[in-house]
């Protein structure tokens, strides 16, 4: 549940009382945690919205979003008539083109929350009064586009959804104001988080990736790692149906837990697949993601799903961390997602390296480790179409302010890109309830497809008394823009979505060129302390993460700017971040 964090701290003296030397600065926002922030906040080099300015500032400079009328997307009162067609049967080809965004720009963030520096002033107050911080206190957050937030719009990258305002807030999103965090930012996203390989929306175009801007961040969470990596923010938060944390988290240097199903809440997330949706951190380092990651775990009424998670998520998952966590620890190298025909020679070495870290760690490697009828099992477990009657479940729950009613409207107004007419054409083809397709396009205990893939994977597990499993987040390096041919290398879609299981993501080093590369390990439900353990005792081993060059300091310059900018937009006077 929340983790009761609280940090009963208390407030050192005033800056400068009774010292001989000057104080020491506020710290640098490039590769800030949560501890460094907290630490700047209590001795009072920082204040909160000296914090949130100075993000907004390096947002501004770096990624500043378009203006809210010239996102390059029709608005829904444009082009909903005033009878939405019905499909009759026929479906309006795509038509929307991609919004335009320039070959040098980042585009990962959509948009800014207007009552961010209101929050942080109250932030500061409460912190005046009550000499404690909570556990996420001040901490900014950037939220993928189709987390719901009562004070900005939630589209989920398509033009129908432009402008769409949710009557409350995701419950993630209210366990993460109830820390303390700050919603600072909304990102860019696929649409309807269709692609695992790009993230592309009919709202804002194509994110890049911070590393080389000629290359991709993968899909559909880019927007949210595009901007942690670039140090926009500290907690990024995306979603992952069959990939779209892990994903883009590895292409970006980045820390991506995929919870358990049913571990964390799937309310008032805009779904794609409502059996496998799972949201979640990414963040830089593997202290934070434990850190918000019990902020996020536990019940919610709202979710029934998530009654499993009673008894079985911890308060704190930061105890499970210690530099020595890969003592004793056994990972089974799963070879057949390694050593494929197009993996590439160099993701395979570098993961190789990883494999010799591990064990100078402590970890014992059973390798091979091998799963009885593996390729015959994952061929069987599909991702069931379940798209539409889920969209419409979630455009109810937006009221009578909802821009449409049913997805059949939005295809028929031609509201997707062209690119998408697949997935479209694939969503369109189920209708009616899920449980009664066959098999039943439903969660784990209800398929029997994924439930048998679970147990053969547990059961191996069990018999060579594996603690987790390993193999690179991605066999080949991030694409370039626009390549949508290339071996693509996916490894994230293969268990853990049908499964049900965690996984976790976390940085294992660079092509030549400096594209980070990920490692990926696996673990039995509702164990996502011990993929924190190892990952944590990998990350302090091997220390692979390492910032995009081209976003460091912002220039002077471009400081005052971005100040004065942040500050004439929310009718405040200028001061420095």
């Amino acid at each position: 549940m929340i983790a009761a964090l609280a940090l009963t701290l208390a407030l050192s003296p005033l800056a400068g009382c009774g010292r001989s030397s000057p104080p020491p600065g506020p710290p640098s926002l490039v590769e800030l945690t949560i501890a460094g922030a907290h630490a700047a906040l209590l001795d009072g080099r920082l204040s909160c919205e000296a914090l949130t300015r100075g993000y907004l500032a390096r947002i501004q400079a770096f990624d500043p979003p378009p203006e809210p009328d010239a996102v390059g997307a029709p608005s829904p009162a444009a082009l909903m008539p005033a009878q939405p067609p019905q499909m009759q049967g026929q479906r309006a080809a795509g038509r929307l083109p991609i919004p335009a965004s320039a070959a040098d720009a980042l585009n990962a963030i959509i948009a800014v929350n207007p009552n961010a520096l209101a929050r942080a002033r109250a932030l500061d107050a409460e912190q005046a009064s009550r000499r404690r911080l909570r556990s996420l206190h001040c901490i900014p957050v950037i939220l993928k586009d189709n987390f719901d937030t009562a004070d900005m719009p939630t589209a989920a990258g398509s033009a129908a959804l432009a402008g769409s305002l949710p009557p409350d807030d995701a419950f993630m999103v209210r366990q993460l104001r109830a820390a303390g965090a700050i919603v600072l930012a909304k990102s860019n996203m696929g649409e309807w988080a269709f692609s695992p390989y790009r993230t592309i929306s009919s709202t804002h175009g194509e994110t890049r990736n911070p590393y080389d801007l000629a290359h991709v961040p993968a899909g559909s969470s880019g927007g949210t790692a595009a901007a942690i990596a670039a140090n926009l923010g500290i907690i990024g938060m995306g979603t992952d149906t069959g990939n779209s944390i892990r994903g883009p988290a590895s292409r970006t240097g980045l820390v991506g837990l995929r919870a358990t199903l049913g571990a964390t809440s799937r309310d008032g997330i805009v779904p794609l697949l409502s059996n496998r949706d799972v949201g979640g951190p990414m963040l830089r380092s593997v202290r934070d993601t434990a850190m918000v990651f019990s902020v996020l775990a536990g019940a919610d009424p709202a979710d029934p799903l998530t009654a499993s998670a009673r008894g079985r998520v911890a308060d704190d998952y930061t105890s499970f961390l210690r530099p020595d966590g890969l003592a004793d620890v056994r990972l089974g190298v799963l070879r057949v997602l390694v050593d494929t025909d197009t993996a590439d020679v160099e993701v395979t070495a570098v993961f190789e390296r990883a494999l010799a870290d591990l064990e100078r760690a402590g970890a014992t490697l059973v390798d091979p480790f091998v799963i009885p009828r593996f390729a015959a099992l994952t061929a069987a477990t599909g991702f069931c179409s379940r798209f539409r009657y889920d969209v419409d479940r979630y455009l109810a729950t937006l009221g009578p302010q909802a821009p449409w009613r049913s997805l059949d409207a939005i295809v028929a107004a031609g509201l997707f890109l062209p690119r998408h007419d697949g997935a479209v054409q694939w969503a369109m083809a189920q209708r009616g309830d899920p449980a009664d397709q066959e098999p039943p396009c439903v969660d784990v205990a209800g398929d029997p497809r994924r439930k048998a893939l679970l147990e053969a994977v547990v059961s191996a597990m069990d018999q060579a008394g594996v603690d987790a499993l390993v193999y690179p987040t991605w066999s080949n390096p991030p694409r370039r823009v626009g390549d949508d041919d290339s071996p693509h290398g996916n490894n994230s879609p293969v268990i853990a979505p049908h499964t049900g299981q965690p996984a976790i993501t976390v940085p294992m080093g660079h092509t030549a060129s400096g594209l980070p590369l990920g490692l990926q390990l696996v673990a039995r439900p509702f164990d996502e302390g011990k993929l924190l353990q190892y990952a944590y005792a990998y990350e302090q081993q091997t220390r692979h993460r390492r910032p995009p060059p081209g976003f460091g300091p912002v220039p002077q310059t471009r400081a005052q700017a971005a100040t004065a900018a942040t500050s004439a937009a929310a009718g405040l006077p200028a001061r420095q971040p």
